[in-house]
């Protein structure tokens, strides 16, 4: 392949596997398109798709995709652990080769036309792909989340950047952007006690004054009685995983709880999972060409 885009679509559906196959059914059937992950979370009741390709054919695959939820999830219905406007609930592309920032925001633009203009159902454009200040981080376009956004709408404040200014009937809004990579990390914790993954979760986010390029939340996951602290890594680089793990650690300590496991939500770039095992292990002057598989790869 020679240029090359990641997209990750998040839907709002988790929990039935007839309605996830045929969204993903979607993305397979684009020509030029490989499909790298799929990761239901009922709990959550959302689904995370991740599949990378020449950038027109990923733009065609997140358009089928999307058109394929409209058709059959209804938010009307739908309820989650997770904050959603939609049943497509937000389209990131993310450059991997050969692939500016720049054109991953024209991709975003004639999606957010096309999904608009095609679905009928109003677009938001975030970070790198917006065009209002305040809608840059999605958990501001998100704000009120699917029930306080089709209340808002009609504002003129909360208008879409496509479409008209109404939720569709059953499909809501999607939101649609151009971003870096972004680690999806979660951590479990040995309670069902909600406020204490809440308490750890503003500890560590960047707007409550933890760390810079963390987005946190305290969520429920209902089906195992435990509580959760949900976090998006903006900038692994610039904030690791091992720093915010010690730090959940810690902070958990203080309640007399501890951490039961932790997950990875879709891919995750393979340097954010060196830097982790080299400060857990002490690493002494580590390069990454000592991983055995990196040496197998093609320039």
């Amino acid at each position: 392949m020679g240029k090359l885009v990641e997209c990750v679509p998040n839907f709002s559906e988790g929990r039935r596997p007839e309605v996830i196959e045929a969204i993903v059914e979607e993305v397979k059937k684009v020509k030029g398109v490989k499909l790298l992950d799929v990761k239901p979370d009922a709990s959550h009741n959302r689904t995370v798709v991740t599949f990378v390709g020449e950038p027109q054919s990923v733009k065609l695959a997140a358009f089928n995709a999307c058109a394929k939820a409209c058709e059959l999830i209804d938010m009307e219905q739908q309820q989650g652990g997770h904050p959603r406007v939609g049943a497509t609930d937000v389209i990131p592309f993310i450059p991997v080769k050969e692939v500016s920032m720049e054109e991953c925001v024209q991709l975003a633009n004639e999606l957010g036309s096309e999904i608009a203009g095609k679905l009928g159902i109003p677009v938001y454009l975030y970070e790198e792909a917006a065009k209002v200040t305040n809608r840059k981080r999605l958990p501001d376009v998100r704000k009120g989340e699917y029930e306080g956004l089709k209340a808002e709408i009609s504002n003129p404040e909360r208008h879409p950047d496509y479409g008209q200014p109404k939720m569709h009937p059953t499909a809501g809004a999607t939101v649609v952007g151009a971003r870096q990579f972004l680690v999806a990390y979660n951590i479990n914790l040995g309670t069902n006690d909600l406020s204490i993954a809440k308490r750890i979760a503003d500890s560590i986010r960047e707007v409550k004054g933890g760390f810079k390029y963390v987005r946190a939340m305290g969520v429920m996951l209902e089906d195992r009685d435990v509580a959760q602290v949900s976090i998006n890594m903006v900038n692994y680089t610039g904030t690791p995983l091992f720093r915010v793990f010690e730090t959940v650690k810690s902070e958990a300590a203080r309640y007399g709880v501890s951490i039961i496991g932790s997950e990875l939500v879709g891919v995750t770039p393979l340097q954010a999972l060196l830097d982790v095992a080299e400060f857990y292990l002490r690493l002494e002057n580590f390069d990454r060409k000592q991983v055995f598989e990196e040496n197998l790869v093609e320039d």
